[in-house]
């Protein structure tokens, strides 16, 4: 179990695990906002969070709003990097038929906390050999 530090400015709890096996946390809006059909609004949490070095948060979308309404995290996953001290927000997409209203307190993304690596490149003139090769993008069929 890692330890984050978090600030909160949003008067609404705190991103918790809703059962014992979850990846994702749900994060809530800080205000109330429209995200007009075919828009993208930037949507305010009131977290501001530390989080060790090595790790990141993942904001990703909701299943259920995906679903049901058809609103998505735009950047998904976004990331929220280690050295990061502002708020936290989440960029909606609507691609639904109708205005989506957030109200504060509303469940509106995930964040998923994980463990990541830095590399280094090496450069070279060519890569080994595999069977798959270079192909990509449904290569293996339907």
């Amino acid at each position: 179990m890692v330890t984050v530090k978090v600030v909160n400015k949003s008067g609404n709890q705190l991103p918790s695990y809703e059962t014992k096996n979850s990846a994702g946390m749900d994060l809530r809006s800080s205000a109330d906002v429209v995200v007009p059909v075919g828009k993208v609004r930037l949507i305010p949490t009131g977290l501001f969070i530390q989080l060790p070095a090595g790790y990141e948060a993942q904001v990703r979308s909701r299943s259920g709003l995906a679903l049901k309404r058809s609103v998505i995290v735009f950047n998904e996953p976004g990331t929220v990097d280690a050295d990061y001290r502002g708020e936290v927000g989440v960029i909606l997409a609507n691609f639904g038929d109708k205005d989506f209203i957030v109200k504060k307190g509303d469940r509106i993304a995930q964040m998923v906390i994980a463990k990541h690596e830095q590399c280094v490149f090496s450069l070279v003139d060519e890569l080994d050999e595999t069977e798959r090769g270079d192909g990509g993008f449904g290569h293996t069929g339907i």
